[in-house]
């Protein structure tokens, strides 16, 4: 066998061991946790590295180094998850580096965090865009999300942050 010959298999093995865990991934789905996906979390770390496939071999595509980040987990493969980030980048992140907590950030700015869930409510502050807080209430057939944010705590609109879906509730 010529060494060209071997290098085109060697590369053709290479590229099927890289896309079965992928592709397994894919046919997977809800299977694993039995979580619903997609789901919002938040990055558990101050440096979290997102790799653009499932395992550790696979390249390092993205490094966030935010700390409760949300995220959104889009996909499950064994013990990785393939998320979202606000920015609508998608990769893969080993599930210990995700925490459950819930937070959001802003869209857009400046934005009003209210005293209350009304829009003639006062304002305790306006945030810019890209501000994290922690999200603390998200109550039924409302508009409005209670957040924390930098120690004051206050109500801004589910369309005016990412980490929430329109219609789900947290009480």
């Amino acid at each position: 066998m010529t060494t060209s010959v071997r290098g085109l298999l060697l590369a053709a093995v290479a590229a099927i061991t890289v896309a079965l865990p992928v592709a397994a991934a894919r046919a997977q789905g809800a299977e694993g946790t039995g979580l619903p996906l997609p789901r919002f979390v938040s990055l558990r770390s101050e440096q979290v590295n997102m790799r653009t496939g499932p395992g550790v071999r696979y390249p390092i595509d993205w490094v966030y180094m935010r700390r409760d980040l949300p995220v959104e987990v889009v996909q499950e493969f064994e013990t990785w998850r393939k998320i979202r980030d606000p920015e609508g980048a998608e990769g893969w992140v080993h599930q210990s580096m995700l925490s459950g907590r819930r937070t959001v950030v802003t869209r857009a700015g400046p934005v009003p965090l209210r005293q209350s869930a009304a829009d003639a409510s006062g304002t305790v502050a306006l945030l810019e865009a890209g501000v994290q807080g922690n999200l603390v209430q998200c109550p039924r057939n409302n508009d409005y999300c209670r957040v924390e944010v930098k120690g004051r705590q206050g109500w801004l609109k589910r369309d005016e942050i990412w980490g929430v879906y329109r219609t789900e509730f947290i009480d």
